[in-house]
């Protein structure tokens, strides 16, 4: 019943303190909330309203990282996010999925997996992008609007679609073609 209570206390306070604007004494108030409940968070970090950030602990946000309207991030599996890096608009972080239970299993009580998410240094993700348990997207990558990352991104790679695939490389670079 306590664990019940802490849970849905924590999820008041962060909706009235994260549902604020983006004043820079408000972010700093929100970046106290997530310290407060176990986060490491560098400096310089602008978190929009609407961001949602459950249960906190478990999650590192280095320096200068975006943060735009609506995103949501589970860091039970623990989440990295790297220095400079935007994060666009409701955007989901997910290190915690159900696990899919045998045929005539109940899903509530299948149990959860958690797996760490990594995101390297100067990342951008678009806008509506799904980033999935156990990938890490790595430095200098960007992923286009509405892609769902299901598999690592190598260090700049620039991937696209549902599933995401590389489509090229920061550097120019094609991908190769099969043939």
């Amino acid at each position: 019943m306590m664990k019940g209570f802490l849970v849905v206390s924590y999820e008041f306070i962060m909706r009235l303190l994260f549902n604020l604007p983006r004043y820079k004494l408000i972010n700093k108030i929100k970046i106290f909330f997530l310290k407060c409940v176990g986060a490491k968070v560098g400096g310089g970090v602008v978190i929009y309203p609407g961001v949602w950030i459950t249960p906190g602990r478990n999650l590192t946000l280095g320096c200068d990282v975006d943060l735009a309207l609506g995103v949501l991030i589970t860091t039970t599996g623990g989440v990295q996010i790297g220095n400079r890096t935007l994060i666009g608009y409701r955007t989901q972080i997910l290190s915690s999925n159900h696990q899919i239970p045998p045929v005539g299993e109940s899903f509530p009580i299948s149990g959860n997996i958690h797996k760490p998410i990594h995101i390297g240094d100067d990342v951008w993700i678009g806008a509506n992008c799904i980033i999935t348990a156990g990938v890490t997207i790595g430095t200098g990558a960007v992923v286009g609007a509405g892609s769902v990352v299901t598999r690592d991104v190598p260090d700049n790679a620039i991937v696209v679609g549902c599933p995401a695939k590389v489509i090229r490389y920061r550097d120019g670079a094609e991908v190769a073609q099969l043939s």
